[in-house]
C-alpha cells in the first residue's frame, strides 16, 4: 500500500511492540518504525530517526497534567489514569513485562487534570491504574489514594460531580480508604475489587494469596463502613491446576459474598506469563462451561439485588438516547460504573426533557438482570442530589464464616 496507495509510514505501536520488537524489526522491513508503550511523547522523534536508519531507545513513561489529550469518551465523563505499570507477580499478567514497575504520578498533577476536566464540564471522573490502590507507596505516601481522594472531592464544582476509582487490589483496601469514601458525597459508594478466585490453593498458584474466608470478612467489613456499597469483582476460570472443587467452592463463595457486579475471564495461556508453564491446564470446553455456570450464578444475585431497587430514587447521569431504540433514555446510577456494568433506562420524564450530562433524579419502577427502567424526576440543576433508598437493599446479612470442607463432591 506504500507503493500503490497514500501510505507514508508504516508504523507498529502498542503492547506488542514491547512483546515482539525484535522480531518485528527483523522480518518485517516494511515497518518504517516501531513504538512502544513507553515512547507515546516520541513519536515524530521515533519515525524520523527510523527514516535516517537512527534507533530510538525506550524510556520509562508517565504522563502528567500538561500532556495533551483528547477526550475519546462523552464529554460528561473521563477516564484520569493516576499510575502505571505494576510490581505485583501474578502469574497469569504479562503487564509487568510491557509496563514497567508501578509508579505514580506526582499528588498535585492528577488534582490539576481533574480540576480542568472538571472546569471543561465533565461529571464523572473514573481514576484508573494497574492497581489504584497502591497509589503514592513509590512517592513515600502512606495513604496516597485516600488523600488524593479527599482532596478531589473537595475541588469546589457549580454541580454535582461523582469521583470513583477502579482495580483496587484486596490487600491494599484499608480502613482508611474505606473511612474516607463514606465522609465524601462526591466519592461514589463503589468499589471495583478484582478477587480472581476464592479457592486458597488456586490464588497460590496465581500469587496471590489469601482465601475466600479471608475475602468475605473484608467485604464485611466495607458494606459496615460505606452502607449501601455497591461491590463489583471479578474472577478467571479454567487457571491452571483449577479442580472440579476449586471451582464449587468458587460458587459458594459467590454465593455467599453476595456482589452487586461480577464479570467472570476464561483463562488464556500468554507465553510470558508464569502461568504458560504451569502444569493441570484445563480444557476449553471446561472452561466454557464453568464460566456460563457461575455467571448464571451471578444473574440470580444481581436480579435480586435490582428488584430490590424498585421504588427507590436515586441520581443518574443522563448519557443520550438509548443506542438500541429512540424510544428510550439511557442513564447510569453513580454504581454503574460506565462500559463494565448496566445502564438504567428512562421511558418517562417529569419536568423538563433529559439532556446528556445532566445529573437528575429518578425514581426505578423496574428491574431486569443487569440494568435497571425508572422515570426521570424534575430536580434543579446545582440542587444536592441524595438518595432515597428502599430498605431491602441494607438487608445484605454479614457473610458466614467460609470453611473449605475437606472433601467438596464434585458437581
Amino acid at each position: 500500500y506504500k507503493k500503490v496507495g497514500r501510505a507514508r509510514r508504516l508504523v507498529v505501536a502498542g503492547c506488542l511492540v514491547e512483546r515482539y520488537r525484535g522480531d518485528i524489526q527483523k522480518d518485517m522491513p516494511e515497518v518504517d518504525a516501531v513504538i512502544g508503550t513507553n515512547e507515546i511523547d516520541r513519536i515524530v522523534e521515533i519515525c524520523e530517526g527510523a527514516e535516517s536508519g537512527e534507533a530510538a531507545a525506550a524510556e520509562p513513561y508517565l504522563y502528567h497534567d500538561l500532556t495533551p489529550r483528547i477526550l475519546a469518551t462523552p464529554r460528561h465523563f473521563a477516564y484520569v489514569k493516576i499510575a502505571e505499570g505494576c510490581d505485583h507477580p501474578c502469574t497469569f499478567c504479562v503487564i509487568p513485562h510491557y509496563r514497567g514497575a508501578f509508579r505514580s504520578r506526582r499528588f498535585e498533577s492528577v488534582v490539576s487534570e481533574v480540576g480542568r476536566l472538571f472546569g471543561q464540564g465533565v461529571r464523572e471522573v473514573n481514576l484508573i491504574g494497574q492497581d489504584t490502590t497502591c497509589f503514592g507507596e513509590d512517592l513515600g505516601l502512606k495513604n496516597g489514594l485516600a488523600d488524593l481522594l479527599s482532596r478531589l472531592a473537595q475541588i469546589e464544582t457549580p454541580f454535582e460531580k461523582w469521583i470513583r476509582f477502579l482495580y483496587a487490589y484486596p490487600n491494599r483496601v484499608t480502613q482508611k480508604l474505606l473511612d474516607t469514601i463514606a465522609e465524601h458525597a462526591a466519592l461514589v459508594k463503589y468499589i471495583d475489587m478484582p478477587l480472581q478466585h476464592a479457592s486458597a490453593p488456586v490464588l497460590k498458584r496465581m500469587k496471590r494469596g489469601a482465601s475466600g474466608d479471608i475475602f468475605l470478612k473484608l467485604l464485611e467489613r466495607i458494606r459496615k463502613t460505606i452502607p449501601g456499597v455497591t461491590i463489583r469483582t471479578s474472577f478467571i476460570v479454567g487457571f491452571p491446576g483449577e479442580t472440579q472443587g476449586d471451582f464449587d467452592e468458587l460458587c459458594d463463595f459467590v454465593k455467599a459474598a453476595q456482589f452487586d457486579r461480577m464479570g467472570v475471564f476464561s483463562y488464556s495461556d500468554e507465553d510470558t506469563s508464569q502461568s504458560f508453564a504451569l502444569d493441570g491446564k484445563v480444557d476449553g470446553r471446561t472452561i466454557y462451561n464453568r464460566k456460563r455456570t457461575l455467571m448464571a450464578l451471578q444473574r440470580k444475585i444481581s436480579a435480586r439485588r435490582n428488584r430490590a431497587m424498585i421504588g427507590s430514587e436515586l441520581p443518574v447521569l443522563v448519557e443520550g438516547l438509548s443506542p438500541e431504540t429512540d424510544l428510550l433514555w439511557q442513564a447510569r446510577l453513580s454504581t454503574q460504573a460506565p462500559e463494565i456494568d448496566g445502564v438504567t433506562l428512562i421511558n418517562d420524564f417529569e419536568g423538563d426533557e433529559p439532556q446528556p450530562g445532566q445529573i437528575r433524579m429518578l425514581r426505578v419502577t423496574e428491574a431486569q438482570d443487569y440494568d435497571l427502567v425508572g422515570t426521570l424526576l424534575p430536580s434543579p440543576e446545582g440542587e444536592s442530589l441524595r438518595p432515597r433508598l428502599q430498605p431491602a437493599l441494607f438487608n445484605i446479612q454479614p457473610a458466614p464464616s467460609f470453611v473449605v470442607p475437606n472433601q467438596i463432591p464434585a458437581r
